[in-house]
């Protein structure tokens, strides 16, 4: 079935980046971000038709919200205004709440509604319309880091290269270390999880010591090889590698996709490397462990095992650990890298201007 003749859509580099981010958001109004990958696909050169079934609405919905865009640019997209009370606050007061509120004081780390609200003599719902319709949420924080390597993206490159393009007769092993993983019980028994009530748990605990956990994950069978230790040095690294290089077969090649911690490369561990040349590292750059696939695998595993439980002695949590391991490998699960490198770069170097040049963001 073919549309109705469609009006070119193409979109600048700005327009395709902010609708981008926008498709992308989690916490954002779910009418802009379906407007949103409604014009993105408007952007691919199909028409109407198709761009209704591709997203499950109507082409009569399509048709609107290209036109508005055309006409418009990102402007189009939002709501119409409607009649109703004429808003009531003054455009310099409004201009205030607005402007002090990236402005804190030397006395507070950041405005709530309630002291911008005494600050400036109104109602904390004045405060909060204003903010949100301005999306200010100044109580609100992202964690972030920023990688000074020198070598970012040739170690970038190489370990993208390894994901996309894995050498033959080889196996390729994220390798990483989850220290300090605590064994704690929890000082009483909490409600479990019912209809109408949700799980609960002890607010204090009681620490009965730590462990190590050495993974591999297989990036292209999605299993992971494992060893609990006591501490994190060269030794038990090295008693890992020989771990690895005794259970693979020895006519396959073996590559590790490391981070930089130190007794990765140790004098010792780059000796034994030296004989046993089947062994391959590629270094993710400094403050990049996001680019490390068993990053994601000990996410699952703290998220779904460590952390919803309760343990009377390290020996418990290495039981939990081990069970996890052996339930995941019946059933292993890939993570697959999908991203454009090019466009992660250029994420990175947007996100250093923006953190050298604030006032040009």
């Amino acid at each position: 079935m073919t549309g109705r003749p469609k009006a070119n859509l193409e979109l600048s580099t700005v327009q395709r980046q902010e609708l981008e981010r926008i498709a992308r958001a989690g916490t954002g109004e779910r009418r802009m971000v379906f407007r949103a990958r409604l014009i993105l696909e408007c952007a691919t050169g199909a028409d109407n038709v198709q761009v209704a079934k591709r997203l499950g609405t109507t082409e009569q919905t399509v048709t609107l919200w290209r036109g508005r865009f055309l006409q418009e640019g990102m402007g189009g997209l939002a709501d119409l205004a409607r009649s109703g009370r004429p808003e009531r606050i003054k455009p310099a007061l409004k201009g205030r709440i607005l402007s002090e509120a990236v402005r804190p004081p030397a006395t507070l780390g950041r405005w709530s509604t309630r002291s911008m609200a005494r600050h400036l003599g109104v109602s904390k719902a004045t405060v909060q319309r204003v903010w949100s319709t301005n999306d200010i949420k100044p109580h609100r924080t992202r964690i972030f880091k920023l990688s000074c390597d020198e070598q970012f993206e040739a170690k970038f490159w190489d370990v993208i290269g390894v994901y996309l393009n894995p050498p033959d007769n080889a196996v390729v092993l994220c390798c990483d270390e989850k220290s300090q993983c605590q064994a704690l019980q929890r000082s009483q028994p909490g409600l479990p999880l019912a209809q109408g009530h949700i799980r609960t748990v002890t607010h204090d605990y009681y620490r009965h010591g730590t462990v190590t956990l050495f993974a591999a994950l297989d990036y292209l069978s999605g299993k992971v090889i494992s060893q609990v230790a006591p501490r994190h040095r060269h030794n038990e690294w090295l008693k890992f590698l020989k771990k690895l290089d005794s259970e693979i077969a020895g006519d396959l090649s073996i590559h590790l996709i490391v981070d930089n911690y130190s007794p990765h490369k140790h004098q010792k561990v780059r000796r034994w490397l030296e004989r046993h040349p089947r062994f391959h590292l590629h270094f993710t750059p400094t403050s990049a462990s996001w680019m490390n696939m068993v990053e994601r695998f000990f996410r699952d595993l703290s998220q779904q095992a460590i952390l919803p439980g309760s343990f009377g002695s390290v020996a418990e949590l290495v039981d939990t650990i081990n069970l996890y391991l052996s339930q995941h490998n019946l059933e292993p699960k890939r993570y697959v890298w999908h991203a454009n490198g090019q466009e992660v770069l250029n994420k990175i170097h947007r996100a250093w201007e923006a953190a050298t040049n604030p006032a040009a963001s």
